[in-house]
């Protein structure tokens, strides 16, 4: 296989999708098209536009292949998703929206099959977010349409599918909260039986393999003059970990930031996490169990731009000593049901006269309240490596140093997905982790940190 100079990169967040050329040599992107990801309502129920982005991709590619042109293709999805395949190869049905909510007699009939937390590391989540639970509600709910199921994939590995044929899925989609796998035996759970579709499941790859290359017909269609490999590919969240398991020696945390805030302690062990505060295992590129944990910050930082408006982050970094002194507070959750509060309900104190920029102060702290509260759950030792859109975030980063004692690092670079990714077929990574200055009063903080989680009691945490 001739040297990989140019990466193409398919990055399928939940909430937008793009398709980018990466520079091996230097890191660089030379090209990127984005697009939202959408759900598109109704019958049988809310599913994602695979049509859509099936040809956004295509088109992305073909406009590619002439400049700058690539030599590999590699690929990142979000985790919670899996791709019911037909006899044809087509889908069986369509793709569900994780966030969908069940029917209580279907959440009930599933509890009572799912494996124990020991076994999986899986903690029992809304909605779809175990890819279990979404093909209990597909099998239960539409009999007549599962029947016709032949293969089941993970997400990223649906899409390297439909460019080379070959169908495979991979442990990092495998192993995060699916109930599906065993991170600690590398193999099926019992689920898989229990739901009868353990000869369904497609063989498990690595996610360093390269599967096969571009379809003949599909290379034609795109444009393209060489054979080009696909790589198996990738969770997201384990891609933007990817980077930092090269040639960074344990025990570190990573804290990756996008609609979800996940939260990995490498070099930690499982021995202590709590399933009903949204702890749990990951597993890496490598096949190993990482422990893990996670809040939907990214989601929630789009609802307080809804309700506050965009934020004048020089302004809201001044109003930071006010909203400490006066404990102008934002309490959890805004996207409910998740994270390590699950039960609470949403809530400011003493922010009913404070301006918009108090109000930002408060709500960057929260967030870096909330990472705190993840990395404790889940042991984290040394320093922390912040890395995605709040890595860009002053007040969240002077706050997570202050809150948490310790060095805490702001990873510039290309996006971690999209490098990640890269790393699979031959990139190189190129980010740069900046050492923090500067925090806030460690008195001030530390007593605010304390009032808002005697706040929390009452009503917050999981029982």
């Amino acid at each position: 296989m001739s040297e990989v100079r140019h990466i193409a990169v398919l990055d399928i967040g939940k909430t937008n999708a793009k398709v980018l050329v990466l520079d091996c040599a230097t890191g660089e992107e030379l090209d990127v098209r984005r697009r939202s990801n959408k759900v598109v309502p109704g019958e049988p129920y809310p599913h994602y536009d695979i049509d859509g982005l099936w040809r956004f991709f295509c088109e992305c590619l073909a406009q590619f292949s002439a400049a700058p042109g690539f030599d590999a293709i590699s690929i990142t999805a979000h985790g919670a998703s899996g791709v019911l395949l037909d006899e044809a190869g087509g889908l069986a049905m369509p793709v569900l929206d994780y966030e969908y909510e069940y029917p209580e007699a279907i959440r009930t009939a599933y509890a009572a099959l799912r494996p124990p937390f020991p076994e999986t590391f899986s903690p029992a989540l809304s909605g779809g977010l175990n890819l279990g639970a979404q093909i209990h509600f597909q099998r239960s709910v539409f009999p007549e349409a599962f029947a016709k199921v032949r293969t089941i994939l993970t997400y990223p590995q649906y899409w390297a599918y439909r460019l080379t044929g070959i169908a495979a899925n991979e442990v990092t989609s495998l192993g995060c909260h699916t109930d599906l796998w065993q991170p600690g035996q590398a193999a099926f759970s019992s689920l898989v039986d229990r739901l009868d579709v353990r000869e369904k499941m497609a063989p498990v790859r690595s996610a360093f393999d390269a599967l096969g290359t571009v379809k003949a017909d599909l290379a034609a269609e795109l444009g393209l003059r060489q054979p080009v490999p696909v790589y198996c590919g990738i969770h997201d969240s384990n891609a933007s970990l990817l980077p930092h398991l090269v040639g960074r020696e344990p025990p570190f945390a990573v804290v990756s930031t996008g609609t979800w805030v996940i939260n990995f302690a490498v070099g930690g062990d499982l021995e202590h996490l709590d399933p009903s505060r949204d702890a749990l295992a990951n597993v890496d590129a490598y096949g190993r169990p990482v422990p893990s944990s996670r809040f939907m910050g990214g989601r929630e930082f789009e609802m307080l731009v809804a309700a506050l408006g965009p934020p004048e982050m020089s302004a809201a970094e001044r109003a930071v000593p006010n909203a400490l002194q006066k404990r102008i507070m934002l309490m959890p959750n805004l996207a409910a049901k998740s994270g390590p509060y699950p039960l609470a309900e949403t809530r400011w104190l003493s922010a009913d006269e404070a301006p918009v920029e108090e109000k930002w102060a408060a709500a960057c702290l929260y967030l870096a309240l909330m990472t705190r509260t993840c990395l404790d759950l889940i042991g984290a030792q040394g320093p922390i490596l912040v890395e995605g859109p709040f890595s860009a975030n002053l007040i969240y980063l002077k706050a997570l140093r202050a809150l948490m004692m310790r060095p805490v690092f702001a990873v510039s670079g290309s996006t971690g997905t999209s490098l990640g990714a890269s790393l699979l077929a031959g990139g190189v990574s190129h980010q740069t982790a900046v050492a923090v200055e500067g925090t806030y009063d460690a008195n001030l903080m530390q007593a605010y940190a304390s009032f808002w989680q005697s706040e929390l009691q009452p009503q917050g945490k999981a029982k």
